[in-house]
């Protein structure tokens, strides 16, 4: 059985739910966004609901687990809950935040904040799970001093009776716990340009563009591994924005500044802080070639890469025969740096060489 407390933390107050809640968290669980994550609220979510919820929530209290409402200047901002913990003194937390108070720190203030009250509780590990498009509960988590644990796949299913993946994450009492800072921060604004071309993160809706571009003859001519299906492309713009978070990678969508259209994709992958290097790699769509297009969007993402991160080198490999890559990489200021030989496999057991390039930050 937890304690039942009021929890101070910094701007916030966390303390039971009342009845004077009720509209504050109407308005807050009827919001898209907050439908769109927690799938098996009622949608719409009515008064009546969030009635229901605060005596739910007294219930919880009294079957061991505890659900606050979080409070900032005395004025409802979010909910966060935890399940009783079980026989193992492991608990489960999960929060959700009101549109009007987003961006504020709000959850991850929280989530951390009851996190060590239950470790006063004698809870021995907490747990948090989000979906890995809800790139905002993801960062929560590392805000809050989670560390990742791993992956469950297809373990709920969403409105639309689509499955969605899950990101686990744990803390432990006593470990060191201090916010993670992204090794890759967001685009400033959400995006990069120069006028002509524009870099945005992809996103499911980029998926047919991209699945067809990777089977344009040119495109998978050079392209390692076997083709994809678009089912698997899909998936893959579902996982950038946790990439991105995580500080794995970033894939984005390079579109025609003026029209918005798909043009090609640009990524800055095999991220290691420990030699402050990535590799930058690219595709373009076939009407969009001969333009400068693919030059202009690596610039654009290697200088924003050495003005706003600590990566040192931005280093690409290309194919010996590939010569307008070569030319993207040199007009974008990298260098050749040496040959990998027999580096990408071809049909028929074949092997051809892999051309190294380089750009680094003095550069």
């Amino acid at each position: 059985m937890l304690a039942r407390h009021v929890i101070s933390a910094g701007p916030l107050v966390l303390r039971a739910p009342s009845d004077s809640d009720a509209e504050a968290i109407m308005r807050a669980c009827d919001d898209p966004v907050t439908a769109r994550f927690l799938p098996l609220l009622p949608s719409p979510y009515r008064l009546s609901d969030a009635r229901a919820y605060v005596e739910q929530a007294r219930a919880k209290w009294e079957a061991g687990g505890a659900e606050f409402a979080i409070t900032q200047d005395g004025r409802y901002a979010g909910s966060i809950g935890v399940r009783p913990p079980d026989r193992w003194r492991v608990a489960e937390l999960g929060y959700l935040v009101a549109p009007w108070a987003r961006g504020k720190g709000v959850a991850s203030t929280a989530a951390r904040a009851v996190a060590d009250w239950l470790f006063d509780q004698g809870v021995r590990r907490v747990e948090l799970e989000a979906e890995v498009e809800n790139v905002a509960s993801l960062r929560v988590a590392y805000k809050a001093g989670f560390r990742e644990e791993g992956h469950r796949r297809e373990a709920k299913l969403l409105r639309d009776g689509r499955p969605a993946d899950l990101i686990t994450f744990g803390r432990l009492p006593g470990e060191a716990a201090p916010p993670v800072e992204p090794y890759l921060p967001f685009f400033d604004g959400g995006e990069l340009s120069d006028g002509v071309v524009r870099l945005t993160p992809m996103t499911p809706a980029d998926a047919a563009d991209f699945h067809r571009m990777l089977a344009d003859p040119v495109v998978a001519a050079y392209k390692v591994g076997p083709p994809s299906t678009l089912q698997d492309d899909e998936r893959r713009c579902r996982y950038t924005g946790y990439w991105w978070v995580s500080g794995q990678r970033i894939e984005l969508a390079v579109r025609d500044a003026g029209s918005g259209a798909f043009a090609g994709h640009v990524q800055l992958t095999q991220v290691t802080p420990a030699l402050g290097q990535a590799m930058v790699g690219y595709s373009l769509m076939p009407g969009f070639r001969g333009k400068g297009f693919m030059t202009r969007a690596v610039r654009l993402l290697v200088d924003w890469a050495f003005a706003r991160t600590a990566l040192h080198r931005v280093v690409a490999g290309t194919e010996a025969g590939n010569v307008a890559s070569h030319r993207v990489l040199e007009r974008a200021g990298f260098s050749r740096e040496g040959v990998h030989r027999e580096m990408f496999p071809k049909g028929g057991g074949r092997r051809v060489d892999d051309l190294a390039w380089a750009r680094v930050r003095s550069s």
